[in-house]
């Protein structure tokens, strides 16, 4: 009966939070469009930063920083401040200072570049204070809020690195925030190795010389791939080759004389990582060696595989607000920055915030509505979190 009338009262005070966030309604949407017509690409984080420092400043925040990394920092000192809780979110973005930004506004809808990844994940971070304010939650740890910069690409979460190695604040458990999708529950990181395999010819091009050079670079790239892939059909199911991006030429009748394939190994194996990079150096050693071409790899980031385990407490609330909000929980590994904090035996957990489609392209859009699902389970773990004390 004792655990039937708790059950209750989470169900009843999730429910009530859910509702009750209605009211920053035009607040929140505000910080998410304007968060979302702010270039951000990787290394050139500092006009979002801003607008996150100005939010937290508005907030009274305590401690408001921006480290050498260009991470932006701002705190909710607790009743006691014995412990520090981190919430986080990267707020770089994978499309370019030129591409056009503008976010469309609709009936229960938003669309634009990185609204999913991540610009609502930065909206979620300069609303909360006054999202635990409406709700009138004063924890007794510290909150520690962080935009963290260099998630993507060449970055290899550079942000969250130098955070954690230079913060003088012990942090004992952390959320990560995604813009989606509702539902996700990531607790482990997958070991990865991301990279760019490059082919150039070295012959000028002339007309003499134009269809040896197209079929040489469409050849080799080609080649290349079907190798990437044939090792894909022959290993282990936990262990693949993401072929994220190809690029080759630039119109119809001029023979491209470069190509680039962007790719990630991921494995719940360190050594199974490790094994599929040493062959790709040594299938792009054979390939080099080529006539005409210059092929080359290079490995731009790393991930060591971590896992909180699905027993752990944090894992287990999650579930269990989705649950009771009637939100299908998946299960779904993480190469962002839960990985570094893992790394460091921090328990810690991403969380998407709405449902949305099409990330990572131009129509890439969120539903409105779930957002206050995302936020009723945001609170509810930030509560649970500051009652416990977890270990790794």
């Amino acid at each position: 009966m004792a655990r039937k009338t708790v059950n209750r009262g989470v169900r009843e005070s999730l429910l009530a939070h859910r509702e009750a966030l209605r009211h920053l309604r035009e607040i929140l949407f505000a910080n998410v469009v304007m968060a979302g017509e702010i270039p951000a690409p990787t290394g050139y984080e500092r006009r979002i930063t801003r607008f996150l420092s100005d939010r937290f400043t508005e907030c009274g925040l305590d401690n408001i920083s921006l480290d050498q990394a260009g991470n932006v920092a701002g705190v909710i000192s607790g009743k006691t401040g014995r412990r520090n809780l981190l919430v986080a979110a990267h707020v770089d973005k994978i499309w370019a200072e030129s591409e056009d930004h503008t976010v469309s506004v609709g009936v229960g809808v938003m669309s634009g570049r990185g609204l999913a990844d991540n610009s609502l994940g930065v909206a979620v971070l300069a609303t909360l204070p006054l999202i635990l304010d409406e709700l009138g939650i004063e924890l007794d740890a510290n909150l520690v809020l962080l935009g963290t910069t260099r998630s993507f690409g060449r970055g290899d979460l550079r942000g969250m690195r130098f955070f954690l190695e230079n913060s003088a604040r012990e942090i004992d458990s952390a959320l990560c925030l995604e813009g989606i999708d509702l539902g996700r529950l990531s607790f482990s990181s997958l070991g990865m190795a991301r990279g760019e395999i490059v082919v150039e010819l070295t012959c000028p091009h002339n007309e003499e010389t134009s269809n040896e050079a197209a079929s040489g670079v469409i050849a080799t790239l080609s080649e290349i791939i079907g190798a990437m892939l044939e090792i894909n059909r022959r290993d282990c199911p936990d262990t693949r080759i993401l072929i994220g991006s190809i690029e080759s030429g630039s119109g119809y009748s001029v023979p491209p004389g470069r190509g680039l394939v962007r790719f990630e190994i991921r494995s719940l194996e360190a050594d199974r990582v490790a094994a599929v990079e040493e062959e790709l150096v040594q299938l792009i050693g054979r390939f080099s060696g080529r006539e005409g071409a210059k092929v080359g790899i290079e490995i731009i980031a790393r991930r060591s595989p971590g896992n909180l385990g699905i027993d752990h407490p944090l894992v287990r609330e999650a579930a269990g607000i989705l649950k009771i909000l009637g939100v299908e929980s998946r299960i779904e590994p993480s190469v962002s920055e839960l990985a570094a904090l893992l790394d460091r035996r921090i328990p810690s957990l991403t969380l998407g915030l709405t449902k949305g489609e099409n990330r990572h392209s131009p129509e890439e859009s969120i539903l409105l509505d779930p957002i206050f699902d995302g936020l009723a389970q945001l609170v509810s773990m930030l509560e649970f979190m500051d009652r416990g004390d977890f270990s790794y």
